[in-house]
């Protein structure tokens, strides 16, 4: 289970440094085999790979109406691969998708991972504030 959040930056040729207490998991998990792929609300998401096959045999199972949805997710997928210092290469073309500069948060959300920009990720947070808890986590026990 992945949790908590890290401040980042990505190198010139786009490469993050997964922290450590990520790195170990995932190469216990899935010697550091990785997929990285688009989310709607503008940021990456980085699945352990036998995750992600789970996950990609149940989008290409969807009917046609999710076409698009399919294409979205599998269309932009990529396989990464940690090297020996824990550094993952984001593609330019996810690196655009997500808006990614130099100043990045990694999330941990369970069985997964998100990739923020750091001040996109800021702004959603602030208009979530904003706009209130909504009624399904409003009654939530912390």
């Amino acid at each position: 289970m992945f949790q908590g959040s890290s401040a980042l930056k990505l190198d010139a040729k786009g490469r993050m440094t997964v922290p450590s207490r990520h790195r170990d998991a995932l190469n216990e998990q899935c010697q550091g085999n990785l997929t990285l792929t688009r989310s709607p609300e503008g940021c990456l998401l980085l699945y352990p790979r036998p995750v992600w096959e789970v996950l990609r045999a149940q989008l290409a199972a969807l009917p046609m109406a999710a076409r698009a949805w399919t294409r979205f997710f599998l269309g932009s997928a990529c396989d990464v691969e940690m090297d020996g210092t824990g550094r993952i290469l984001v593609s330019p073309e996810l690196r655009k998708a997500a808006s990614l500069d130099k100043e990045v948060m990694l999330l941990g959300m369970g069985d997964h991972l998100e990739v923020w920009d750091a001040a996109t990720l800021a702004a959603q947070e602030q208009a979530a504030i904003e706009a209130g808890m909504p009624d399904a986590i409003a009654n939530f026990k912390f």
